[in-house]
């Protein structure tokens, strides 16, 4: 059983049009107007994807500066992982982003395979940082598989390509667990720690979030990837 969040969702919600060119989203019927998403994340992503949205814009930044409100890490959480499943699909997100001023410098980094936000806040050099995220972001830039018997990712947010395969089952089973995020404690701590260790998970609050993305639209053949 997966032991990810199980406090009630909060509702995010979102502005989303058909198309990804500004002028094309004046046209008629190509605004799809604020929708709510109150239901399971990964249903939520699917169905804006089927209603034909390719461009979304989320109201407000999303915090990892002031974590300590009841439920913020958990609002953090959700819009990330909207961010995320929309990057795997190349939807056109809208979003901003606050760090935590006292964070590594290189703490962007670590969410640098997710589209680059509109604003980047917190880091001393916030608009070199995010310069540095447009330039280098490209689609399929860290991932994960599920193979027969194994898990793979392949990361390449480093400049380099740095693979991390596992056969074991509680490796998958930690992937699903903390997909759309779950407390630290719940999860095997030696698992975690391999994942924390290679950037694959980032902690917000006392919860763990996932950071790979399953991708749904390759840019090139799959075996280029």
């Amino acid at each position: 059983m997966s032991t990810a969040l199980t406090t009630a969702i909060e509702t995010l919600t979102v502005a989303a049009w058909r198309d990804y060119d500004p002028e094309a989203c004046t046209l008629p019927g190509m605004y799809l107007g604020e929708l709510e998403l109150a239901g399971p994340l990964a249903e939520e992503s699917d169905r804006l994807w089927e209603l034909g949205t390719r461009r979304v814009r989320l109201p407000e930044p999303i915090d990892l500066a002031g974590l300590e409100a009841p439920g913020a890490a958990e609002r953090a959480v959700r819009a990330l992982s909207l961010v995320r499943d929309l990057t795997a699909r190349a939807v056109l997100v809208e979003w901003k982003l606050r760090l935590d001023p006292a964070a590594p410098d290189d703490t962007w980094r670590t969410l640098s395979h997710l589209q680059p936000p509109q604003l980047l806040e917190g880091p001393a050099d916030a608009a070199g940082e995010l310069r540095r995220w447009r330039d280098g972001h490209y689609l399929c830039k860290c991932l994960w598989r599920q193979g027969p018997g194994f898990v793979q990712i392949r990361d390449r947010r480093w400049g380099d390509l740095r693979r991390f395969t596992a056969e074991e089952p509680e490796y998958r089973e930690t992937i699903e667990s903390l997909a759309y995020g779950a407390p630290s404690a719940s999860v095997p701590g030696a698992v975690l720690a391999d994942f924390l260790g290679e950037r694959l998970v980032l902690e917000v609050g006392e919860l763990a979030w996932w950071l790979p993305y399953r991708v749904n639209r390759w840019i090139q053949e799959a075996m280029a990837i």
